[in-house]
């Protein structure tokens, strides 16, 4: 794996880390990649998605499995309904359990969740979108924010960010951030609706894309998201960045591109350990 995130391996389930995360001894957490779960093909096998046609006995039982590895049950686990808004909620002990085992039941039109409150395992789901985990080790606060280009364009990153200062406090320049694996630019193909719709939110310069065919571009989509965190003040250097392409390592992620849509889920999942 790159230098940014560490790979584990626990038996046959492989995860990732953010050593900066690791390092403050605050948190359990990662993001997981296809293998080591007992769904079928072409979900195999940690699928961690309820919402992509896999048996949802399987996926509870993935669930189950990365919950277990990271300390917790899977009553501590919450998710919300990821609509590629720039909706942010905050977290607490009421919801625990909420979109766990069940989509009906999942934090209705979120796309990011924080929480000051040790022992809630936040997650979030992807195959290909791009991940933003935060940690502010002063305050002890975590955040996960599913970015995929319409959540960036519409500033999830940003609006996460704003949150955990406006909600509890914290300060820009102490957020850790992490961008985890996602489609790159050697695989992100878009057209100009995409791109004029990133223009827009660009802070000036030149924007990570190179030109395709005539009317596509090749766009860097977890670059938008590092440059977007750098302009509202989160420092370069508590920035991590996987630089791991989801589409190319298709032996290690689950990719909606590569993969025709029919595909599993990998998670991003964050808990406070310590208060």
């Amino acid at each position: 794996m790159d230098d940014g995130f560490q790979l584990h391996r626990c038996g046959d389930l492989a995860y990732l880390t953010v050593p900066s995360f690791t390092a403050t001894g605050l948190v359990a957490h990662a993001f997981t990649t296809r293998q080591g779960g007992i769904s079928r093909k072409p979900y195999h096998s940690l699928n961690l998605g309820l919402h992509v046609g896999d048996e949802p006995r399987h996926v509870v039982a993935n669930r189950e499995r990365i919950c277990k590895t990271l300390g917790a049950g899977i009553d501590c686990l919450v998710a919300g309904q990821q609509v590629h808004g720039n909706r942010v909620v905050t977290v607490t002990a009421v919801h625990g359990g909420r979109g766990a085992t069940s989509l009906h039941d999942a934090l209705p039109g979120v796309d990011a969740l924080v929480t000051g409150e040790p022992g809630i395992l936040l997650s979030s789901y992807y195959a290909d979108c791009v991940p933003l985990f935060f940690l502010d080790p002063v305050r002890r606060v975590v955040a996960l924010a599913h970015a995929g280009w319409k959540g960036t364009v519409l500033g999830i990153g940003v609006q996460t960010v704003r949150h955990m200062v406006e909600e509890y406090g914290c300060r820009v320049d102490n957020i850790l951030a992490a961008v985890g694996p996602a489609i790159g630019p050697c695989c992100y193909e878009v057209d100009a609706t995409v791109m004029e719709a990133v223009e827009k939110c660009w802070p000036g310069g030149p924007v990570p894309a190179r030109p395709g065919e005539p009317g596509r571009w090749w766009l860097d989509l977890p670059a938008v998201n590092r440059r977007l965190l750098l302009g509202e003040g989160v420092l370069e250097g508590n920035i991590t960045m996987a630089d791991c392409c989801t589409a190319c390592r298709d032996d290690l992620f689950f990719s909606y591109r590569k993969q025709n849509s029919c595909t599993g889920r990998m998670a991003s999942l964050i808990m406070l350990t310590r208060g």
